[in-house]
Formats: structure tokens, sequence, C-alpha cells
């Protein structure tokens, strides 16, 4: 059964929730149903398999949130529940996602979290430490499919009494190396359970799990007209150091108004980009697979709040069909020539996931600095912005074949695709305009930039890098208890300072941009403060005087005069 859909109910009232669900989405500002929504909760609650593919931002976690909760609640009011369990599984494929699902539970559960148990097992720490809270027996547990069958391995988890299962981002959980975990999974659904598939794309991987957790779902995709309305998409065809060029012109002259979300390929190239920008006095925060999950989540929530414009990501690529053969050969040839694969500095989590998941709020511009290898990379990356109805830019970086390499110091080896990725967007139907610029005014900025690009050296870089990881590994684990008991503290924890103290070279004066670089109607005005004499309004000489151990003296140089 398959079903497309155009337009959603008045009011969540209209599903006839319960009032404790109801009064918790109106203090969350949930106005009106979301298009998936709309069509999702429905179902839902009549008891339908579902298969949901939404673009991110659109609603899907509240779409199976709510109709589990009131299922939930109803059953226990009804007291149809007999023995106590497990009802709703959530799996999600990274752990920052996970966090995400457990804040918008948190929401909606405000005013009947004594009826609605839940926990969050995505994390690092061991089963054993985790037992204790499969003990209390919560209604809904979150977990990434790995940290689920752990537990049903370890005995501490029984699936007997489940009701209710989500895959969420399904179409990403084969692609991350979870597909043995779901099969093993499956073996311990009871028969009758309810699943949700949300996903935000439909491919081969959605389909084999629907065929292992589904029984005749209903199939509900959003037109993508509708889903793409408000987003404007542009394209810069640049040379590899020009990129950096265009960054620090579009940052110090705010050409881009609102928060900016920039995506790079590598996480040197985060540190690279942040310490370039250092230079000119602009401020951004790193965003990478190395930082630890709790840095990770309250670097997201100090940009949702606002106190950072800026954050750079490392997207390292999904790990799709499009890049599997390339990653094949990769690896031979590292082996081959004899390269170690071991990274050099923290381990990466292999359940981190930016481009997918994390909720960045009122995102104005999402910058491709180092363009995406696939276009479904491409895809997830640009919605993150032109969120639940509020109008976004994409502005993606373009180097051509002829100007790959030429400036070794910036180069990356993912450019060589930077033409490809854009053809196949083109041939999906997906437009990308030019965005017009002055190439003449950026060439004013020309030697600045490369004045600082010289001090951010490869020294610099990997030192910034090391520094900040182990500053925060250490805020991490030995400040978590006290975080905990003192969360207003959290606040003022900051990220964005190892870097600058590990600059090899800082030269304050390139943080003042002077008047003639500027475009025209960019200058200074200083009209409005007119000429400040020398003398007074009623015509006496203003003597300009100095104090030196308490006694006062003429100074020659400003009044002219002999003593």
């Amino acid at each position: 059964m398959s079903s497309k859909t155009t337009e959603g109910h008045q009011s969540f009232a209209s599903f006839e929730l319960d009032p404790r669900l109801l009064r918790a989405i109106e203090k969350n500002g949930f106005e009106t149903p979301t298009l998936v929504q709309s069509k999702a909760i429905p179902l839902a609650l009549k008891g339908h398999d579902l298969l949901v593919r939404a673009r991110t931002g659109s609603g899907k976690t509240a779409s199976y949130l709510i109709p589990i909760i009131e299922q939930i609640l109803r059953k226990k009011e009804s007291k149809s529940l007999t023995t106590g369990g497990i009802l709703g599984l959530i799996l999600v494929p990274t752990r920052e996602l996970a966090q995400q699902v457990m804040k918008v539970l948190e929401k909606l559960t405000a005013f009947c979290s004594k009826n609605i148990r839940f926990t969050n097992l995505a994390s690092n720490v061991s089963t054993a430490v985790q037992k204790p809270l499969l003990l209390d027996l919560p209604d809904l547990v979150i977990a990434t499919p790995s940290r689920a069958v752990a537990h049903i391995t370890a005995g501490n988890m029984s699936l007997n009494e489940l009701l209710y299962l989500v895959i969420d981002e399904a179409d990403l959980v084969f692609s991350f190396g979870y597909k043995d975990d779901i099969v093993t999974l499956t073996k311990s659904l009871p028969q009758g359970c309810q699943s949700f598939l949300m996903s935000a794309t439909l491919n081969d991987n959605t389909d084999s799990l629907k065929g292992l957790v589904c029984r005749n779902p209903v199939t509900l995709k959003l037109e993508e007209s509708e889903a793409e309305g408000q987003l404007t998409q542009y394209v810069v065809k640049c040379g590899e150091q020009e990129k950096f060029l265009l960054a620090y012109v579009l940052f110090k002259l705010s050409l881009i108004k609102g928060k900016i979300l920039v995506f790079v390929n590598e996480i040197d190239r985060c540190y690279r980009l942040k310490l370039f920008l250092e230079q000119f006095g602009i401020k951004s925060l790193v965003l990478n697979s190395e930082l630890p999950i709790n840095t990770r989540m309250h670097i997201v929530d100090q940009f949702n709040k606002g106190l950072y414009q800026i954050i750079i990501a490392a997207d390292e690529g999904e790990r799709d069909d499009e890049g599997v053969e390339e990653q094949a050969n990769t690896e031979t040839e590292a082996q081959s020539s004899g390269e170690s694969k071991k990274s050099k500095h923290g381990k990466k989590d292999k359940e981190y996931g930016v481009a997918r998941g994390l909720d960045f709020e009122d995102v104005a511009c999402v910058l491709n600095f180092d363009m995406p290898t696939t276009t479904k990379s491409y895809i997830h990356r640009v919605g993150r912005t032109a969120r639940a109805g509020k109008p976004g830019i994409s502005l993606s970086f373009v180097v051509p074949k002829n100007e790959v390499g030429k400036h070794r110091p910036t180069t990356l080896a993912s450019c060589k695709k930077d033409e490809r990725v854009l053809h196949r967007l083109e041939k999906k139907g997906i437009e990308l305009a030019p965005y017009k610029f002055n190439k003449e005014q950026t060439q004013a900025f020309q030697y600045r930039m490369e004045d600082a690009l010289r001090s951010v050296t490869r020294v610099a870089v990997q030192e910034a890098r090391t520094a900040e990881l182990k500053q925060e590994i250490l805020a991490s684990e030995k400040l978590k208890s006290y975080f905990s008991e003192n969360p207003d503290d959290l606040v003022s924890l900051t990220h964005d300072t190892a870097a600058s103290v590990r600059m090899a070279r800082t030269q304050k004066h390139l943080k003042h941009v002077p008047d003639y670089l500027l475009p025209k109607g960019k200058q200074a005005v200083a009209a409005e403060v007119g000429f400040v004499p020398y003398t007074k309004q009623n015509g006496r000489k203003h003597v300009q005087r100095s104090r030196t151990r308490g006694k006062q003296r003429y100074d020659p140089l400003r009044t002219m005069r002999r003593k």
C-alpha cells in the first residue's frame, strides 16, 4: 500500500489524543501537524506498520513518538498490560540522533512522566554499567542496533513484551554496518509487533529492512517539491585556494546573515579552516567524530542557542554504494604500499553522523566548503537548512578538474569528484544556480588571505587538533558528574579556545579591514560624528596636558607652543 500526501490536519486535537499529551504538544509550540505527522499519526493509531520517507526536519520523530506514547497511555489506563516489560524499542544509527530522540521524548512526556518511563542506551559505557537502567523495566528504550543486541545477548533486556519497533534513519542502518545486528535482533521480536521505518530516502537497504520487520506496511512518500520549496541552492566554481578567500570575504563582510553550517571532508580540514578564520577574528566551532559524544551534543546545543554563528563539521562520507568500489581500491593501495590505517589521533566514533540526525535549529546557510562525494550526502547536508517552512540557502564550492592539485597546501583528494557529483545532481533535476559576486572586489583581499593561510601550517593544525581532543576528553570525563549536579555551569563551558592559543603566528592587523578594501557602500560612515576641533566652542584654545608623577606639564607636540 502506498500513499502520497500534499496537505495535513488542522490541529493535533483532531487525533483525539490524551489531554496530557496534547498539553505537552501545545507547551512545546507544536501548533499544527506537519505533512508527515498529519498522515502517519492516524495510520499508526490504527495499528498499521509504516514505511515513511520524509526529508530531514519534517517532523518524523514526533510522527512516531506521539502515537506510541498515546497507545501506551491508553493501554495503561485500560489496564490491558498484565506484565511489565519493554514496550517500545527505538533503534537509531548514531548517538547524536539517540540524544535528539531522547529530548523530544522528554518534551512530549512532560505531563505524563510517571506513566511513561524511558532510557537511552546509546553511549560508550559498558553493558554492565547500563544494566541497572534496564532493571527498572522502562517502557521505551532508545539504542543503536549494536548496543541493543549486546544487552539482549547479555540477558539484560528481553523483547518478549515488545509492542512497537522503530528504526529511525532506516536507510543508514545497513550503511553504518548494522546489518548483522538487525538480523540477530529480528529473531527476538515477538509476533504482532508494530513497526515503523523512518527514512529520508527509500533504497535497497530500506526494502531489505521492510522484508525483515514489517507486515504489509503503508508507505508514505512526501512530494519532493513540497519538501524543498524553501531552499535556494547556489554553486561557485573556484580553485582550491580560492575557497579560503571566498569564505573569508563571506564571513568577514557578513554577506551571509544568520547561522552557518560549514561542511568539510576531513577532520584536519576542520582545524585548518578554523585557524584560518581566527586570523581575522572570526569565531567558529569544530564538530567531528573524534570528540566525545557529550561534547558534540553540547556544541550543537550552544549553536542552537545562538551563542555561536558558525560550525565547521567534518562529514567523512556515507558508506553507500556509490563509494564502495573506490573505498575498496583505496584500502588495497594502502595495504600494498604498507601504509598504516591507524589514526594518529583519537579513535573515531563509528556511530557519529553530522549530516543526518542532528537537529541544527534555524540554520540560514549550509556551506559545502568541500563538495560531498555522493549525491545522497549532498541532499542530506542541504537538508539542515530551509526547515519547518523557513527559507534557507546552500552554497557549494566546486573545484574544476583543471584546478585540482594546483595549490598543494590546500588540495584535497575528494576534489576530483566535485564536477562528477555536480553533474549527477543536475541529472536528478536539482538545479544549482551560479552564485554571482564581483571577483575584482574579492581580489583586493587576496594578499591578506595568502598571508593568513601561510600562518596555518601543518604543525599548527596537528597541534590544535591534538590539544582540543585532550581538552575535551578531560572536560567530558572528569566534569561529567559535576555538570550533572550543576547544569547552569555547563552554559559557561566554551569550545573555541583550544585552537586559537596554538597558532604558530597570529597577526592582529588582519582582524581589521581597512575602508579602502571594502566594496562600495560597505565603508564606515563618519559624517554623523563630524569634525572634532582642537579649540573649545567658546573660542579658547584647548591645551592638551599630560600627568607625570602627579605634576601637570605642557605637551609641545600637541600644543605647538614653548613652555
